[in-house]
């Protein structure tokens, strides 16, 4: 009889083990994601950015040196992230392509101009420094027009900060969320343990010598659910890599260090100071007050 008794009490402490290294992976596990998502966030909008095209449309009249020197010095501009001549002829072949047809067969000739793609790098990729850019282009005599989709760019400024604000919000709403879940599951692992306490506290034993064992068992779930959590933040970060292979989202290593430095302190100090907060609440009560 107290074999059976023995073996349903193991097999419970076990179960309540691991609900606390499951409760304490998953919440890490979507901080973690969260995280990734705060740390890419900048990484996203500037390769949106980047994807906006200045167009630079060149007189027909221009000189063959004077378009070639150009191009060299939009290249190696501290703003420019490429540049790329498109003849009158390549972007009418591109624009046939597209419509399906060859308009210049019906025109008799082609109306395009030849011209400079650039791309700019993101940080001038705002209203203010990409009309400064534009302008002092305009200015060189051989220069027809510079073309951009002014407002893509000011929506998608606006629309960068907005988001990254509200990450930056919801972040520390969910890191709050994170602690509270934890430490409400460490809590009710050690209220199984409530008369134990107790009875150690009865006989004699310190309130430091009762909580020991207590916060390293914590936290020793914590590192493991912290484990489990990494794991799980690499397997979606290899495969987002994978996907997204543009951003570049393993560029940043020592950022990612950082953010799974971060998860695995955030499983140890979490899971301590919640079993400290627990222990000492029940060392407090009076022997009657544990049945209610």
């Amino acid at each position: 009889m107290a074999s059976s008794f023995e073996k349903y009490q193991k097999r419970r402490l076990i179960s309540s083990y691991f609900s606390v290294v499951i409760s304490i992976s998953l919440v890490l596990f979507l901080l973690g994601l969260l995280g990734l998502l705060v740390l890419n966030s900048k990484r996203v909008g500037d390769f949106f950015k980047e994807q906006i095209t200045v167009t630079v449309f060149l007189k027909n009249d221009a000189k063959e040196v004077e378009v070639t020197q150009l191009k060299q010095s939009l290249a190696l501009a501290d703003y420019t992230k490429s540049a790329k001549y498109v003849s009158k002829e390549q972007a009418a072949e591109e624009h046939s392509q597209t419509i399906g047809e060859n308009f210049t067969d019906y025109l008799g000739y082609n109306p395009l101009q030849n011209s400079i793609d650039v791309h700019l790098i993101a940080s001038y990729v705002t209203p203010k420094l990409i009309e400064e850019i534009t302008t002092e282009i305009k200015n060189k005599k051989f220069v027809d027009d510079v073309v951009y989709d002014k407002p893509l760019i000011a929506k998608l400024s606006e629309n960068v900060k907005e988001i990254s604000f509200w990450i930056l919000i919801i972040s520390s709403v969910f890191l709050f969320i994170a602690i509270l879940l934890i430490n409400s599951s460490i809590r009710l692992s050690v209220y199984a343990k409530r008369f134990t306490i107790k009875t150690m506290q009865m006989v004699g034993a310190t309130k430091s010598f009762i909580r020991r064992p207590f916060i390293w068992r914590s936290v020793r779930l914590g590192i493991i659910g912290a484990i489990i959590a990494m794991m799980g933040m690499g397997v979606v970060l290899y495969y987002l890599n994978q996907t997204f292979v543009e951003l570049q989202l393993i560029e940043s290593k020592l950022m990612l260090a950082l953010l799974f430095g971060f998860i695995f302190f955030m499983g140890i100090f979490i899971s301590w100071i919640s079993t400290y907060f627990a222990t000492q609440r029940f060392l407090n009560l009076r022997t009657d007050e544990l049945y209610y």
